[in-house]
């Protein structure tokens, strides 16, 4: 698109403009370290399910899961459905002593139990290496989508949706990071509601007739809407739905926003929130896929990306003209600067609160340096992504962030299990559980299919892989649950006293303490 339409730029910058006065009125409302990490603790739950819906769906979700569909029939639809199952992880087992638990961070909450520097300062490495994974994803995103609406260098574009969202963290924090993507969920609602609509619209509103055309509108002909089209394995089609269902519960930009609610019973009700949104996009991300399929084709979507990550804004563009190309873009643009920004917010809250004021500085810290610090860690988190965005222009954004959620649900969710429901485990147990699931999910990334290819193109590298799973999370989620149970049965370590406190803590939000007094 080098002949850039007056819409697209006229809602590109209304875009822009709208949160640019969002970071300006919440620069505003932030002073304090807890106003930046955690906007006060002040959401509602409304307010904070709709926020993590803007968290979560990301142009993972918008735009890699649409083009996977398009492209792979039935195997991109397990993006959605592990996504959306993985809420349930969440609301059952993580919100709430979460919430009870935490201040700031996953590493807060671990050590309301283990307060030792070696649990902290693991965690935070856990948090800064799915931080970025994931931050790369969505630059990636948005350097193509950039790329289509404004007809710009990929590295530009890049460069412009990573000033922005520095921008947002830098003065608006939490409070600006939430009201962005508070608006952007909404906006991304209405966009897919209308998309699916007009995609119904061409079948008469009636799915069944959609099916029975998705048979023969592609040259996939009926194996479009059966498992096997991509994804001819089934152990690694089961390890990365494992990776996407428990991965959720580790993901440190997710689980930080519920500290932004003042207790638990606000957390739950956040996450009910999420859940109904984050479903009913799920759902209609088949219209989404199948409409682009039918009516962009695969050509024109691998043509505009190869990874098939500009499939909705292209259907878009079929159905309803420059005007919904235009909204669905910009509204894909601000989607992509919320998460980053939520993104920025979790790994500068990993660098500067948890590295440099609980163990640089052991916790002797003042306000005004607190807030400072967290202001160069997110310069720095966001430099480091950039770079690294730069040099993966060829990745499906769906792709990059199941490798984010692999690494999570390896890592972070066996010590969260753990430190909420295992009397025995002890500090020793917890870094060898996050250890072992970060180190072998990132070795077994690096020898996989998604990094060698013997084609050149198709991966980063080319050569012989040393193993077939595209996702490793069969094998690194146990290995991370393993690492823990053997790292606390080799310590001798165990408080039995300590662990009660924190059982109490977890289901009630009390302190022992609080309760003897």
């Amino acid at each position: 698109m080098n002949n850039v339409s007056p819409i697209v730029i006229t809602m590109f910058l209304a875009i822009v403009g709208l949160t640019l006065v969002i970071t300006w009125w919440a620069s505003k409302r932030t002073s304090t370290a807890s106003d930046f990490y955690t906007a006060g603790g002040g959401l509602k739950g409304w307010q904070n399910g709709l926020a993590i819906s803007g968290d979560y769906l990301s142009a993972a979700s918008f735009l890699g899961i649409a083009g996977a569909v398009a492209l792979t029939g039935f195997d991109g639809f397990y993006f959605s459905l592990g996504y959306l199952v993985a809420y349930l992880v969440v609301l059952y087992i993580v919100a709430e002593p979460l919430r009870n638990l935490g201040k700031f961070t996953l590493a807060d909450m671990i050590t309301a139990r283990f307060n030792t520097a070696k649990v902290r300062g693991t965690a935070a490495l856990s948090s800064i290496v799915i931080v970025l994974f994931y931050m790369i994803a969505q630059l990636v995103g948005a350097g193509a989508l950039i790329q289509l609406l404004l007809g710009i260098d990929y590295w530009i574009a890049v460069l412009l949706v990573g000033v922005m969202m520095t921008i947002y963290v830098l003065f608006g924090g939490m409070t600006a990071t939430s009201w962005v993507q508070i608006i952007k969920a909404c906006l991304l609602m209405l966009g897919t509601v209308i998309i699916s609509f007009l995609v119904l619209s061409k079948f008469n509103f009636n799915i069944l007739t959609m099916f029975e055309h998705m048979k023969t509108a592609t040259p996939a002909g009926e194996a479009y809407l059966n498992p096997g089209l991509k994804y001819t394995n089934g152990i690694d089609t089961i390890s990365m739905l494992i990776a996407l269902v428990l991965g959720t519960a580790g993901l440190p930009h997710i689980l930080m926003r519920f500290f932004t609610v003042k207790d638990a019973k606000t957390a739950r009700s956040s996450v009910i929130w999420a859940t109904w949104i984050v479903g009913l996009f799920y759902v209609l991300t088949i219209f989404l896929g199948f409409g682009a399929a039918a009516f962009v084709g695969a050509d024109v979507i691998v043509e505009a990306n190869a990874a098939g990550n500009m499939a909705a804004p292209l259907l878009a563009q079929a159905l309803g003209g420059d005007v919904l190309f235009s909204f669905v873009c910009a509204v894909a643009f601000a989607t992509i600067l919320a998460v980053v920004a939520g993104l920025v917010l979790s790994g500068a809250s990993a660098l500067s609160h948890d590295i440099y004021g609980q163990i640089i500085k052991k916790g002797k810290i003042t306000e005004k340096e607190a807030v400072k610090a967290a202001r160069i860690g997110s310069l720095i988190i966001s430099v480091v992504s950039i770079v690294l965005a730069l040099g993966a222009q060829t990745l499906n954004v769906a792709f990059l962030v199941s490798l984010a959620f692999c690494i999570a649900a390896s890592s972070n969710l066996p010590v969260i299990i753990y430190t909420i429901y295992w009397k025995r485990f002890n500090t020793a147990g917890a870094v060898t559980a996050m250890l072992t699931g970060l180190i072998s999910a990132l070795i077994l990334v690096a020898v996989s299919p998604n990094v060698w290819n013997p084609v050149a193109g198709k991966a980063i590298f080319v050569g012989d892989p040393l193993v077939f799973l595209t996702n490793p999370a069969i094998v690194s989620v146990p290995l991370g649950f393993l690492g823990g149970f053997i790292g606390t049965l080799l310590s001798k370590e165990v408080d039995a006293k300590k662990y009660r406190e924190v059982e109490v803590k977890a289901q009630t939000g009390i302190s022992v303490h609080d309760v003897s007094h």
